[in-house]
């Protein structure tokens, strides 16, 4: 039996009915899911429907007034509140549902309803906060097994291009252009559906885009003069950047624990830096780009430059790199220029062969998924559980580059290291 109650401005038990209390279903292998819409003032009849599953059948059930022919609530939608009894003469428990009003627009003409599925409960399909946590747990491992294993694939290729091929510029480009490609490809397909955009988006969007860009280019340029090791030690510094740009500029204040997690950060990276086998100045001026681009590609966001319930996770980021890519091929052209590119390509063709193909197709490729996999998890996971994995991603990509590229350490050198990535992580703590 479906049991409603009254609430204050609602209708009675004795005037609302359901029909379903009239079906021959058990009440106790049954579960009433309302769906909840508005009715016209002076209409005849309802127009809120109640969808019931019994025995997978789901049947369409009225509400209806028993009193006169008017509408069961003027203006008015039902929502309702599964309360469990249990009951002793039963293996299952019975559901009660808590009918309550809220007053909605009575001019609307039709209902606006909301239909869900129906859960016998106990049954296979009922779904526990247990399996829903396991569920999000295992979504979001598998968000971070992605991300980290995609960005080491491409720091690795990506060195291995700028190894024989010293052209940061065209590298840059390839891989804005790979990722603009997929997702040309991808919506014409409609694997992915098309965004709906107007101006004043991509008005919202240029300097985020503006900024993105140069953060890119300058983190290629490091890493051709630098080992990929070194260049993400000093990107680990961004927090400290951030911390400044907020307080300057934007007059933000931060707690002390945020002051002091950035000791570590600033000391580690200076250890490193002064340690350095192969240092090299425009590697870590180029690094030290890159933190400042990327905060302000943040704070543009943060500010409200782009409304992420617009535009969002993977084709946020497809946006972003068409944008990028427009603003980086002229550039592109102008520093470096087809000769060189063609110098360059036909000397490292020579040097390594057929696979130089292989790897800027790679490093292309992999830059993009990576993007594209952390700029969807920021739609899953906190900012705090984000930052975190955003820390574990850097200290991934060092201890591979390391072990790939047989980098030479000193001991004072991977202190010094140790020290920036505890700053990292103890920043995004204190930050929280």
């Amino acid at each position: 039996m479906l049991m409603l109650r009254s609430v204050s401005g609602v209708a009675t038990p004795q005037q609302l009915c359901c029909t379903c209390c009239h079906s021959s279903t058990s009440p106790s292998t049954s579960f009433h899911n309302l769906q909840y819409g508005s009715s016209r003032a002076g209409a005849s009849g309802t127009r809120a429907m109640q969808a019931i599953k019994a025995n997978s059948l789901m049947k369409p059930v009225a509400l209806k007034d028993l009193s006169n022919n008017t509408p069961f609530l003027t203006g008015q939608s039902l929502r309702f509140t599964p309360l469990k009894n249990a009951v002793a003469s039963e293996k299952k428990p019975s559901w009660k549902l808590k009918v309550e009003a809220n007053a909605i627009d009575a001019g609307n003409s039709q209902a606006d309803g909301f239909p869900e599925e129906s859960i016998v409960p106990g049954s296979d399909d009922e779904v526990t906060p247990a399996k829903t946590a396991a569920a999000q747990r295992l979504k979001i491992g598998t968000y971070f097994v992605l991300w980290w294993s995609l960005n080491v694939v491409f720091n690795i290729y990506n060195k291995k291009v700028l190894n024989v091929f010293p052209y940061p510029w065209l590298t840059s480009t390839l891989s804005l252009a790979a990722g603009s490609s997929i997702m040309f490809v991808s919506w014409a397909t409609r694997l992915v559906k098309s965004p709906e955009l107007d101006v004043e988006f991509w008005k919202a969007l240029a300097p985020v885009a503006l900024a993105h860009t140069i953060g890119h280019v300058a983190a290629t340029v490091s890493m051709s003069k630098v080992a990929v090791s070194f260049t993400h030690i000093i990107k680990s510094a961004e927090p400290a950047f951030s911390v400044l740009i907020s307080r300057v500029l934007l007059g933000e204040n931060f707690s002390l624990p945020v002051y002091l997690s950035l000791i570590p950060i600033i000391g580690g990276c200076a250890l490193t830096a002064a340690t350095e086998l192969n240092f090299n100045i425009t590697g870590f001026v180029g690094a030290m780009i890159s933190n400042i681009a990327f905060v302000f590609r943040n704070i543009f966001s943060k500010r409200g430059m782009v409304k992420s319930n617009k535009v969002g996770g993977m084709n946020y980021y497809a946006c972003l790199s068409i944008l990028s890519l427009v603003f980086l091929t002229p550039f592109a052209f102008a520093v470096e220029g087809p000769k060189l590119w063609a110098t360059g390509w036909q000397q490292a063709s020579e040097t390594v062969g057929q696979q130089f193909v292989w790897w800027v197709l790679a490093q292309s490729v992999f830059y993009h998924l990576y993007n594209q996999v952390s700029y969807m998890s920021l739609n899953e996971i906190s900012p705090l559980t984000f930052s975190i994995g955003n820390t574990m991603k850097r200290v991934t990509v060092i201890v591979s580059s390391i072990i790939v590229f047989h980098t030479p350490v000193l001991p004072v050198n991977a202190v010094g290291a140790a020290i920036a990535i505890l700053g990292t992580f103890l920043y995004s703590q204190a930050k929280q």
